[in-house]
């Protein structure tokens, strides 16, 4: 899957993931009143209006884009129809070709990472019979176990295909608490950095390896420094826009060959409608029109730092 996600970036020239976070309060009113119409004020009525949101907005972004980025959290917190509406959305992704990278942040040991791996990337045997959980094409997975609990997924990535983005310096403000913590005169992140390259190294597609990793967009020098310790490794990088990353900071991301990363937007697309310049022009009525040209002005800013 990584060669498939290499070939839809340079076909679009858009290294760009649309992270699909739907929180309630940036699904327009018309859409949570039409959602509890007909299901109530309860968790079902509130899974349909998220639903409704994401297929809306992929509506109007899926062929400027290679991929996708569904927050599990945002679907869980509604129970089990928010579930439902988390595996319709990775299906639609699907149906509109997008590749779909289930931000899901697993992490454990043996059978239980076993288990997260089969249900989000992999298959499960029940009886006789082969049958897919989530299907995903990538996840996103949490180092802090060790090999244990990355082993379960490489294993399955193999078999399947597909892709993990492993967790190694975060954007959010109060990362450095471990992940920049001095081991051996160098900080954690450094280390987990070398891991993903040795794990990458033992997976790889044509021109990456089927393991990624997960840098900020907050940190530009950590991510020049992680970029060469990584250099077969995809980077997955958060943190533009809405957290404060800029296009000028993400050159060091990228190889010279203008692959390497891809960059991910969230409310910064899914909520532009809410926020100016889009505001004015489109409404909440045109929420899907407005995310549609945030992503185009995100690609052509990301442009800038060729």
């Amino acid at each position: 899957m990584i060669n498939v996600l290499v070939e839809k970036i340079k076909a679009l020239d858009a290294p760009v993931v649309v992270g699909l976070d739907p929180m309630l309060k940036f699904v327009p009113e018309h859409v949570q009143k039409a959602a509890f119409a007909e299901y109530g004020e309860t968790l079902e009525g509130a899974a349909e209006a998220i639903w409704q949101f994401n297929k809306n907005i992929v509506d109007h972004i899926y062929d400027l884009i290679p991929a996708v980025k569904p927050q599990i959290a945002m679907y869980e917190q509604f129970g089990v129809p928010g579930m439902a509406a988390y595996q319709k959305t990775v299906d639609y992704c699907h149906e509109k070709g997008l590749v779909v990278i289930g931000d899901v942040k697993r992490g454990d040991i043996g059978s239980t990472s076993s288990a997260y791996a089969a249900g989000h990337l992999g298959s499960v045997k029940i009886g006789n019979t082969i049958c897919r959980g989530f299907q995903e094409d990538f996840a996103t997975v949490n180092p802090y176990l060790g090999s244990d609990g990355i082993t379960p997924f490489l294993d399955v990535c193999r078999e399947e295909k597909k892709g993990i983005f492993i967790l190694v310096k975060t954007s959010n403000p109060s990362s450095g608490e471990f992940q920049d913590r001095m081991i051996d005169g160098r900080p954690l992140y450094e280390w987990v950095g070398e891991k993903v390259d040795e794990w990458g190294r033992s997976c790889m597609g044509d021109s990456y390896s089927y393991v990624g990793a997960v840098v900020g967009a907050t940190y530009p020098e950590m991510g020049k420094i992680l970029r060469k310790v990584m250099p077969k490794a995809f980077i997955l990088v958060p943190g533009y826009g809405a957290q404060g990353g800029k296009a000028a900071d993400l050159a060091p991301y990228f190889n010279e060959d203008g692959l390497g990363a891809i960059v991910n937007s969230s409310r910064g697309i899914i909520a532009a409608y809410t926020k100016e310049p889009y505001a004015d022009k489109f409404g909440a009525e045109g929420y899907g029109e407005a995310s549609r040209q945030a992503v185009i002005d995100m690609i052509e800013d990301l442009k800038t730092i060729r």
